[in-house]
């Protein structure tokens, strides 16, 4: 957009002018003309379906650009795809403006789900959109499929498989402390990188998609590590032991944690990686490693799960060992 439209459109000239366009390519949203779409996933397929919302100053800044923010709304329903091991499909979206929403607001919004689309093989498939009396509050379902039975749970983990995790972790939790101007930076390249970490995550689609039948359990990590393993953990009736030096870093997370050690428990417990983490038998290591070359997105193995109480312990870079506190963001 060269300009920004301050106009306020009604309810459906902004579905018809700036949605229907998105589901040209869902043959069952019928042109966002009716109310339900229709969606069958091939024989010897299962749905695999999830919703996650994001609000504005809780997941996002209010300063945040709208095509960004549509980009993290897509962007953090494929990741919990992604963990199952599923192809993403289609999508819903439930949106919630504030009162001062204009149409460029909107279309920005719109322009940032048009990319993802292309990016990601997806379309609209329907959805609502309201005013809201408070802040932008914004719900998107997404809508997989994976081979019959595959779906990657939680809860199949098993005593003496190892621990992965893909991509790097804490970056995006250092980024917001940066935007939010908690963190100086020397090296405008590293802030930028760890802002852009937060602003825009990065679903492991392809790597998620070659995890069914080869890893044994799986989650994305949304609220940090320390506390999603220990779901997966807790899910699997299994203890989990991980080593912090074989933690996967950034340059920019290395560079800002050299110069404060104190900032760890971001890295440990700090949300929003949206980073896959799974467990899997040596068995799997062929496909792992053909995933990460393909992806060209490092996948590291940085523990295992064994016998014993649903926990986390964590080899510190004293080489003490101790209980990890799950710690992570929680709304209540």
């Amino acid at each position: 957009m060269t300009g920004r439209d301050t106009r306020k459109s009604g309810e459906f000239e902004l579905i018809a002018r700036y949605f229907a366009p998105l589901a040209a390519r869902s043959a069952g949203a019928f042109g966002l003309e009716d109310d339900a779409a229709l969606y069958q996933p091939e024989p010897g397929r299962d749905l695999v379906l999830t919703k996650d919302a994001i609000a504005a100053g809780v997941h996002f800044l209010p300063s945040d650009p709208y095509d960004l923010v549509a980009q993290k709304l897509m962007r953090v329903n494929l990741s919990d795809l992604a963990a199952k091991g599923a192809v993403p499909r289609g999508y819903l979206l439930a949106l919630a403006w504030p009162e001062a929403v204009t149409d460029g607001d909107v279309a920005l919004f719109a322009e940032g789900l048009a990319k993802d689309q292309d990016i990601f093989g997806i379309g609209l498939l329907g959805g609502d959109t309201v005013k809201s009396l408070g802040p932008a509050v914004f719900s998107l379902t997404a809508i997989g499929d994976v081979a019959r039975g595959g779906m990657v749970r939680r809860s199949g983990a098993r005593a003496g498989d190892a621990i992965f995790v893909t991509g790097t972790l804490g970056d995006a939790a250092l980024g917001l402390k940066a935007a939010q101007g908690e963190l100086e930076i020397s090296s405008l390249l590293h802030r930028r990188a760890l802002i852009q970490r937060y602003r825009l995550p990065q679903p492991r689609v392809s790597i998620g998609t070659g995890l069914s039948g080869a890893a044994s359990a799986g989650i994305d990590i949304s609220d940090g590590l320390a506390s999603d393993l220990t779901h997966l953990c807790e899910a699997s009736n299994l203890r989990g032991r991980i080593v912090q030096s074989a933690l996967p870093l950034s340059e920019a997370a290395r560079h800002v944690l050299k110069k404060d050690a104190g900032l760890w428990p971001s890295i440990l417990s700090g949300g929003d990686d949206y980073e896959l983490l799974f467990t899997a038998g040596d068995e799997a290591a062929p496909r792992l490693e053909m995933l990460a070359r393909g992806s060209g997105v490092p996948i590291t193995r940085i523990g295992y799960v064994e016998e014993g109480a649903p926990e986390v312990l964590m080899e510190d870079l004293q080489g003490k060992t101790a209980a990890l506190e799950a710690g992570g963001y929680t709304h209540f």
